[in-house]
């Protein structure tokens, strides 16, 4: 049996709903946490709205105008973390606010390098859960997936999962007669996925993260070119 538990995985939660107010977001990514918990993954979670996130693309934004920001020391957290799972709910067909704002200061310190001289988030693996009571889990998960890999993340097979119950608005994941925890489909795809990120980290774990050749922007803005054609010797 595979060894997690030198593994750890951050679950940002971007539900609308401050603590203690239940979540339904919560609800799906219990599931998944379970799993990893379960295997010896060292889990841990973030309810985005309990903090004090600035606006903006900086790495802190108490350095351009802002009083508070609560993201740097959240941000310490994403990067102690093999795996980030970033969860969130559906409005008007889209990701809710919180998770964009989560996404955009992901993006904020994604210049960062790390001490191999790739961009920071590189060696960590990404996936991302989403809820609702209206259509648009493949839509939101695309554009968090994508974003994920644009700053760094590795993305496994199968990296999203959802629910959203029947068409229109009804009932939410943990309302009483959802159907929600009970879903095969969902159920099945929160597995699929849990155990694609776990396989994906040990992997890069083991591996010593992504190899470093051809990727390394400190080797790039100090004139390597990693074997791109040069056009004066064309």
């Amino acid at each position: 049996m595979t060894d997690y538990s030198d593994l750890t995985a951050l679950y940002i939660n971007c539900t609308l709903k401050r603590s203690p107010e239940p979540s339904h977001t919560q609800g799906l990514v219990d599931r998944s946490a379970a799993i990893m918990t379960k295997n010896g993954v060292q889990v841990e979670h973030v309810r985005a709205i309990d903090h004090d996130i600035a606006t903006g693309v900086w790495p802190d934004m108490t350095e351009h105008g802002w009083a508070t920001d609560d993201w740097p020391a959240i941000y310490e957290r994403v990067m102690a973390a093999d795996i980030l799972v970033v969860a969130g709910p559906i409005w008007l067909g889209d990701n809710a606010s919180t998770t964009k704002q989560v996404i955009e200061r992901l993006y904020a310190c994604s210049h960062l390098l790390n001490d191999a001289g790739q961009y920071a988030y590189y060696g960590r693996v990404g996936g991302c859960l989403i809820t609702g009571n209206e259509d648009g889990v493949k839509h939101c998960a695309m554009n968090v997936l994508y974003s994920l890999q644009h700053l760094g993340y590795t993305i496994p097979p199968q990296a999203d999962a959802g629910w959203i119950g029947a068409a229109g608005p009804g009932p939410s994941y943990l309302d009483a007669g959802s159907g929600g925890p009970e879903n095969d489909f969902t159920n099945r795809n929160t597995t699929f996925m849990t155990w694609n990120m776990m396989h994906l980290a040990r992997m890069l774990k083991d591996a010593g993260g992504i190899p470093t050749y051809g990727n390394q922007r400190s080797e790039w803005d100090a004139g390597c070119r990693f074997d791109y054609p040069n056009p004066e010797y064309r």
